[in-house]
């Protein structure tokens, strides 16, 4: 029998990481549950530890494997998904385990920065198999490789491959792919403030990027995660 609030928790990361692709931040765990401090989450997290519904993986901050979910959350025939706090733990090809479920293949246009805008790169260097469960509708997706380490606290790292939905519209506190000035591209959380684009680092060493709105193309949205080692 899980509280109040240990339901609420586990119902918030199943459905940003089955939104997002990555889960929420604990300081976004602390706002949506309204608690006055991340250590209320740690104890929360504990407790669903204790309770079988999560595991903790060893040697990766925050990085935390749904075990299973109650029934009043859907949990008959939910398959195990690892998800990522601070630093997601991953199988040797996939950042998301998914038994039993097909693969495509994406292609890789190149590399994405988190952190300084790196040239924009469009052409396809390779191509990564992906569950075709992370594939959420008809859109096209494609990925790319991730370089630098501004989005570590959303659970991206150096090397990464993100898989990206194209879309050019994006709503606050998403994940995209911009397109700065038309050159420059970058991996950040979306933030519109009037006729202003802020773009969000996911690590307190860089700043946030306020731009214009006409200097700022949405490319599309995170939508998953994939590490190799």
């Amino acid at each position: 029998m899980l509280t109040k609030k240990q339901l609420e928790l586990l119902s918030f990361i199943n459905k940003r990481v089955q939104r997002d692709g990555v889960p929420p931040s604990f300081d976004e765990m602390k706002e949506a549950l309204d608690l006055r401090s991340k250590s209320g989450i740690h104890r929360l997290i504990t407790a669903l530890e204790e309770r079988g519904f999560i595991r903790r993986l060893a040697h990766r901050a925050r990085a935390i494997e749904i075990v299973k979910l109650p029934e009043t959350l859907g949990g008959t025939g939910f398959q195990p998904r690892v998800i990522e706090g601070d630093k997601p733990e991953a199988t040797p090809a996939l950042a998301m385990q998914i038994e039993k479920t097909h693969a495509l293949e994406l292609p890789v246009l190149g590399r994405i920065a988190a952190g300084v805008p790196i040239e924009a790169i469009s052409e396809a260097s390779r191509s990564v198999a992906v569950p075709g469960q992370m594939l959420t509708s008809k859109d096209p997706h494609y990925a790319l490789e991730v370089k630098g380490d501004s989005m570590i606290d959303a659970g991206i790292n150096d090397g990464d491959v993100v898989v990206i939905r194209e879309t050019n519209t994006a709503d606050n506190g998403d994940i995209i792919v911009a397109l700065i000035e038309g050159y420059e591209a970058t991996l950040k959380r979306f933030r519109r403030k009037g006729n202003m684009i802020a773009l969000e680092a996911a690590n307190p060493a860089y700043e946030t990027r306020v731009l214009p709105q006409n200097q700022v193309k949405v490319q599309g949205r995170l939508v998953g995660l994939i590490r190799t080692y």
